[in-house]
């Protein structure tokens, strides 16, 4: 029996969704992208929906559209997958990490705001908050303090389709709605909620961004008759008796833009997942609740995910004592747990531009205990169980052992 910490869900309406598309006229930018675009940003409860290649592309286009420049200082979690932060580099901007709450594991907004403080207004452009795990960060909150100082945020919202918070007003605020963030960006990836193999999305509620958005996709090419810049005599390569209609071939590169595309297959098993995306968020809130009930006050556990209102369980996080001792014993059992994450800042590339060991000592202490049990729409009850009894027995097996030293001389594992 082998348990990986993730896994998509391929149905057979999905195989039949990409095989109709294939045998469609459309391999790529056909009308499955918009369709697929249009059900998702119904899904979120934003205005527009911009689908892309993968979530890195995403997040550089996002920093592209809010126009990062070379030196300008962004803030992010170190606890996140290292292309959050990297999408400012790629716009030769700094990243700026600030420390998490030990008990969310989320961006410590009191830390960003001292963080803010210390620097005369102007100093920072922006924040990038993450719905690490598929908890979701109070962007209500983080609305405000953006004000203040006058920053633009961008949701990394790649853990949470599906997850919300709770706002001032009593109101229920999707992650990616668009109501706080200036952008918000989703992975499809095959072990997040909606799998497309690769694939991501951008979501707002600027109609200026999606515009930008949409050309920044498609190498900076625009079709849209009313933004050319070069005559029309030029675009025909004649002159017209008449100058009220554009040939049909014309197009300009009005920007340096990318390839970042989604396909019209890809975007055909996205509509098909994601009609199924509230069943599977269910179910995980199924496996996270029996995760809470199984150990819950057990020794060795220091802190869980827990139960959180509008968590998307993206991972189920846990974080104990001798954590390369259970790895090794779960994958031992044929269990690949994962870790997540190796803070960025200690990667050696943010190492070489003077980030050390020290900066974020919540995100540091974090990393040495974190570990992420399998959690998948379609994780059986059986494989669930055996999940929990061999994390149990492990350090049952290591207290029956202690208590057999006579003296006790060996460090307490208990909290």
């Amino acid at each position: 029996m082998n348990i990986p910490y993730g896994k998509q869900n391929i149905t057979d309406e999905d195989i039949h969704a990409v095989i109709d598309a294939l045998k469609s006229d459309y391999l790529t930018q056909g009308p499955k992208i918009l369709e697929f675009e249009t059900a998702f940003s119904k899904y979120i409860g934003a205005e527009y929906a911009v689908s892309l290649s993968n979530g890195t592309a995403a997040l550089h286009l996002c920093a592209l559209a809010l126009n990062i420049q070379p030196g300008d200082k962004v803030i992010t979690t170190p606890i996140t997958f290292a292309a959050s932060a990297n999408c400012v580099r790629y716009c030769g901007g700094e990243v700026v990490f600030s420390d998490i709450d030990p008990e969310t594991y989320l961006l410590d907004i009191d830390k960003v705001r001292a963080l803010l403080e210390k620097s005369p207004k102007g100093t920072y452009k922006g924040i990038i908050p993450i719905d690490f795990a598929g908890r979701a960060t109070n962007l209500e909150a983080y609305r405000k303090l953006a004000d203040e100082f006058g920053l633009w945020i961008i949701e990394d919202a790649c853990h949470a389709p599906g997850g919300y918070f709770i706002d001032s007003k009593n109101q229920k605020q999707n992650c990616g709605n668009g109501n706080f963030a200036d952008l918000a960006i989703f992975s499809f990836h095959p072990v997040k909620h909606i799998a497309t193999g690769e694939g991501g999305m951008i979501t707002t509620n600027n109609k200026e961004l999606y515009k930008k958005l949409l050309v920044l996709r498609t190498h900076g090419i625009t079709r849209a008759t009313d933004s050319f810049q070069n005559s029309m005599e030029f675009a025909s390569g004649e002159l017209l008796a008449t100058n009220d209609q554009w040939p049909g071939w014309y197009m300009e590169m009005q920007t340096l833009g990318y390839n970042y595309r989604l396909t019209d297959f890809q975007a055909a098993l996205g509509l098909s997942q994601l009609k199924r995306a509230d069943e599977g968020l269910a179910r995980r809130k199924e496996i996270a609740e029996k995760y809470n009930q199984a150990f819950k006050g057990k020794s060795f556990t220091k802190r869980q995910t827990g139960v959180v209102d509008g968590h998307a369980y993206h991972l189920y996080i846990l974080e104990v004592e001798n954590r390369l001792g259970l790895y090794n014993h779960l994958k031992e059992n044929g269990i690949f747990a994962q870790i997540h994450y190796i803070p960025c800042h200690l990667m050696p590339y943010y190492r070489a531009l003077g980030w050390k060991e020290g900066n974020m000592p919540h995100a540091e202490a974090y990393y040495k205990r974190c570990i992420s049990l399998p959690m998948y729409p379609t994780l059986t009850d059986e494989e669930q169980g055996f999940v929990i009894e061999k994390k149990i027995s492990f350090y049952e097996t290591i207290i029956s052992n202690y208590s057999k030293i006579p003296d006790k001389q060996i460090g307490s594992y208990e909290n």
